[in-house]
């Protein structure tokens, strides 16, 4: 008996396809939203959490059944609340989709006249050896570190960064941070990388940098203060040494491009230059 291809290819078939697809797009946001973030250690909990309850419920764990069908009870409000910066964060990602926003191109020069005064203001302070920690904003809020400083809500341009690391000048010890085309604050104090494996010929300054590309996906750059380097940290990494030029490119490669891939070509490029530079 010959198989009706016909049947296969319905209506329900195409709208189950969609839904299917409508569920793999939204997992996978999620996911690469929480890449890289404390929040993916908590989704390797819920994981965890899952397997034991197939597991106890297999095995007949009636006692351990209970008490994750109770955790799991509880979980969908506990993760609203700590996730809440991350989901506002991802409505704010997907309202700049290309799809809803005419202005895109727009923004894209916006994006890249800010890198270019960011350059400026690098190039000029690692010209004069003048120390600086700048740390730009992605998709996972900084709220928190920005807390720690003083507000400053800016316009963001090379002279006011130079002028905010000037030595001795009231905001010029701790981080800037730059948020949604501004200057957020400045003299905000970032988490310190307690990583083993960092060479202890680093300072606060890049330990600083390193600590918060552990702790979210922000860009960090640095200026040491000792030698005039120009330094770059990203994902749990830190690119010492770098030229300007080079900087310039990994900047717009990771803020600029659309491509989200773990290790991009300029991480290949840099990945051997894991010395030098001292804070």
């Amino acid at each position: 008996m010959d198989f009706d291809w016909t049947q296969l290819f319905t209506f329900r078939t195409l709208i189950n396809l969609i839904d299917i697809g409508i569920v793999a797009f939204v997992i996978s946001n999620i996911l690469r939203l929480f890449r890289n973030t404390r929040a993916r250690q908590l989704l390797n909990g819920i994981a965890i959490i899952i397997i034991v309850k197939f597991i106890s419920s297999f095995a007949g764990l009636h006692t351990t059944e209970f008490i994750v069908d109770f955790i799991i009870q509880w979980s969908a409000i506990a993760l609203i609340v700590i996730f809440q910066p991350e989901l506002r964060k991802a409505l704010e990602h997907l309202g700049r989709n290309k799809v809803f926003d005419r202005r895109g191109k727009d923004l894209v020069s916006q994006d890249e006249k800010i890198v270019d005064e960011i350059m400026e203001a690098v190039q000029y302070m690692a010209r004069r050896k003048i120390g600086a920690l700048i740390s730009i904003e992605k998709d996972l809020p900084l709220n928190e570190y920005i807390e720690t400083g003083i507000k400053m809500d800016s316009v963001i341009t090379s002279q006011l960064l130079i002028n905010i690391f000037i030595p001795n000048t009231p905001l010029h010890d701790g981080a800037v941070i730059l948020t949604g085309h501004r200057i957020a604050s400045a003299a905000s104090y970032l988490p310190l990388s307690e990583n083993p494996s960092v060479p202890k010929k680093y300072g606060t300054r890049h330990r600083a940098a390193i600590g918060l590309s552990e702790h979210s996906d922000a860009v960090t750059i640095v200026v040491s203060e000792e030698t005039g380097a120009l330094s770059i940290s990203n994902r749990g990494k830190l690119l010492p040494d770098l030229e300007v030029v080079d900087a310039r490119d990994y900047l717009k490669a990771e803020l600029l491009s659309d491509d989200d891939s773990d290790v991009t070509w300029l991480d290949k490029v840099f990945s051997r230059r894991t010395k030098g530079g001292d804070s």
